[in-house]
């Protein structure tokens, strides 16, 4: 085709020109940012504001000021034992303090009010051919909500700006309390016949999302309302909290909204990182016929690093310690599932991995993430289905994103509109002949 080939013969030169400005004039400012950072992804610009959630590089993520730890313990439950509400942390989330029992499960009560599903959502789910990725079928039963939006609806009858967030949270809280069931329904029509298991109203959010796959232990329902609680949120730089803002900032719905924040969490290059750290480890299981020894362990890590490859999991833009998040995962395991063989390998790993990228030299935190440990605790409950585990990212990341748009509407920030610049100027400005 000639336009593709067109394209091709251009790109060698212009490879080499970007990367030629880069190396030679990374560091030359463009107003207050650098050339690296504007061909960089603009990683590392302070140019978003959120009051719900901060990275701090010592403590890990904070919620509102509190750390992991902290939101664990201080956050309500139903027994000391039991993870908390998952209805506690959007509470906290929106509001700024840790709820009493009594307005967590008011939360919890109200998301149970609002989570029947409209029957034309499971039309569209069942319409979808048979080897549609779970993630596109989440994205488009979020869509297919949208025409219940109370914002897009009042938007249209004329409201005051300044009362854009409550409409904004009330299509946030509809849309929260319908997601354990949306998620539930397409496992059970991706991998289990179809065979639909109805909510339970004595359950919570968090634990109902257990039952409506399957899986009634008790543990799993903790585990399921801690992994949601730890996947809520991180800053509003990350790819589908960003697309999420985006796409609200242009006064968009939150179903439009959260839809464009899971078609960017489903690329790999995010919401994919879990299911690679488990294959990473199903794979040394798989070599050594079982749990290998530590300098097995070491061996393979080298093998993995030498060949030009990452170990999946470990390395953290911000962080410099193990994040907060795996080490909440890592002791639930150490506490539930402490002979489950994969979980065995996960902590030889993390005993390992971290010493050997710290001789390697190249992560500046060789610490594990998030990431390193998710999937081995679904997995070990029998959440299997390595295409799933971004929908599971996604329940929990609703509950951020969506706490994000209610006060990014609630203080009128605006149509988000960064201002482009072409290569030419980049290098006019690199050599001096272009004011920055």
């Amino acid at each position: 085709m000639q336009l593709r080939d067109k394209v091709a013969a251009l790109l060698p030169a212009w490879r080499e020109r970007v990367q030629k400005l880069i190396y030679e004039h990374g560091d030359v400012k463009v107003g207050d940012v650098n050339i690296a950072q504007v061909y960089g992804g603009m990683r590392g610009v302070k140019s978003l504001v959120t009051d719900i959630s901060y990275v701090d590089p010592q403590e890990g993520i904070r919620f509102r000021g509190f750390t992991i730890p902290q939101v664990i313990k201080e956050l309500p439950k139903s027994s000391p034992n039991a993870m908390p509400w998952v209805g506690g942390l959007y509470y906290l989330l929106l509001v700024g303090e840790i709820p009493t029992e009594a307005e967590a499960l008011e939360v919890e009560e109200d998301w149970k009010a609002r989570s029947q599903i409209p029957e034309h959502v499971f039309e569209v789910l069942n319409a979808m051919p048979a080897d549609t990725h779970p993630m596109m079928l989440f994205s488009q039963a979020v869509l297919a909500l949208q025409p219940s939006s109370v914002f897009a609806s009042r938007y249209r009858e004329g409201m005051r700006r300044e009362d854009y967030w409550m409409p904004m949270l009330e299509d946030s809280l509809n849309l929260i309390a319908k997601l354990p069931s949306l998620a539930a329904y397409i496992y059970r029509l991706k991998y289990k016949d179809g065979k639909f298991i109805q909510p339970d109203p004595n359950l919570d959010w968090g634990a109902n999302f257990a039952h409506m796959v399957g899986i009634d232990s008790e543990e799993y329902q903790n585990f399921s309302r801690l992994y949601f609680i730890l996947h809520s949120d991180h800053e509003s730089g990350n790819a589908s909290a960003h697309a999420t803002h985006l796409a609200a900032s242009t006064l968009s719905d939150i179903y439009y909204a959260f839809s464009a924040g899971l078609n960017s969490l489903a690329g790999p290059l995010h919401g994919l990182a879990n299911q690679e750290s488990l294959r990473w480890l199903m794979d040394i299981h798989e070599k050594f016929n079982g749990v290998p020894t530590a300098e097995q362990i070491e061996r393979y890590t080298w093998e993995t690093l030498n060949s030009d490859k990452v170990v999946p999991g470990y390395g953290h833009a911000v962080l410099r310690k193990p994040d907060p998040r795996f080490m909440a995962q890592f002791e639930f395991g150490n506490k539930y599932i402490p002979d489950d063989e994969l979980f065995r390998v996960a902590k030889l790993v993390f005993e390992i991995v971290p010493k050997v990228l710290q001789v390697q030299g190249r992560a500046k935190n060789p610490w594990p993430n998030i990431d390193a440990i998710s999937g081995t605790l679904q997995h070990h409950y029998g959440i299997r289905e390595f295409d799933f585990y971004t929908v599971l990212f996604g329940i929990g990341r609703a509950l951020g994103v969506s706490a994000n748009a209610v006060w990014a509407r609630a203080l009128g920030q605006p149509l988000e509109r960064p201002k482009s610049v072409t290569t030419s100027m980049l290098e006019e400005i690199a050599t001096g002949q272009r004011p920055s």
